[in-house]
């Protein structure tokens, strides 16, 4: 019987050129993909809750597909974990209902980005970090967090090469914590545009580091032009924390 499947899916995305199947190019939906028919003889294709781009990291990316297969959901992670690349790692697996889609289901996503913030750069975290120590004023990035609250058209904060005409999102929470040498910022959303929570970061950061100032942000959400906001920040500091869905899934 043909079951629709959800996995969740942890992953390093340094050595990736992004989340979504690209021809003569190593993918994390790739990879899976080619594990799944090892295991099933099949071609299946997963659907992912979104892509990611290449260098950008998952804690919690989610997937689903429909399997005929005589291995025991529960087993599943086993299954794909021991024939999967070691930066890739399914934490999760269960059966959902017909229709279960991981994208169109989904009702909000969150994301961390790291900022490193020691005068050195560093070995070990140069893939999963942004390093910048030039001094940041937290208090006024914090005032301009509260102002990308709520529901605009972030079309200032979408690079260009998107096909989506619906600019308008709501950010529910933009947390920034300054932890351990480092910057987090936490940013919980029921979606995002492309490439919007690395513009937004780099935005943040000019706003603290005196180049723009707080209510610049009011401008760009008002004009609605990506040319006034900041620098788009590097892939590697980003990582794809939650999927959020509605509590019936």
């Amino acid at each position: 019987m043909m079951k629709n499947i959800m996995i969740e899916i942890e992953y390093d995305g340094t050595n990736y050129s992004g989340w979504q199947v690209q021809p003569n190019a190593r993918t994390v939906q790739g990879e899976i993909m080619k594990v799944l028919k090892k295991l099933t003889g099949k071609d299946i294709t997963i659907n992912g809750s979104g892509r990611t781009d290449a260098g950008v990291h998952a804690y919690g990316q989610v997937a689903t597909f429909n399997m005929d297969s005589n291995i025991p959901i529960d087993r599943l992670p086993l299954a794909l974990n021991s024939n999967l690349p070691k930066d890739i790692s399914i934490v999760n697996a269960k059966e959902m209902p017909k229709g279960f889609h991981a994208r169109y289901n989904a009702i909000g996503k969150r994301y961390i980005y790291r900022i490193y913030r020691n005068r050195y750069r560093s070995a070990i975290l140069r893939n999963y970090s942004y390093h910048v120590y030039s001094k940041l004023d937290y208090e006024k990035m914090e005032k301009a967090a509260k102002l990308l609250l709520g529901t605009h058209d972030f079309r200032g904060f979408m690079s260009s090469g998107s096909s989506v005409e619906d600019t308008v999102r709501t950010i529910h929470k933009l947390d920034i914590i300054n932890k351990d040498n480092s910057v987090y910022i936490h940013i919980e959303g029921n979606g995002f545009l492309y490439n919007m929570v690395r513009i937004i970061t780099g935005t943040l950061l000019e706003i603290g580091s005196g180049k723009m100032p707080v209510d610049h942000i009011n401008k760009i959400l008002e004009i609605k032009d990506r040319s006034l906001s900041g620098h788009t920040a590097p892939p590697q500091g980003l990582f794809l924390d939650k999927v959020f869905y509605p509590l019936t899934h």
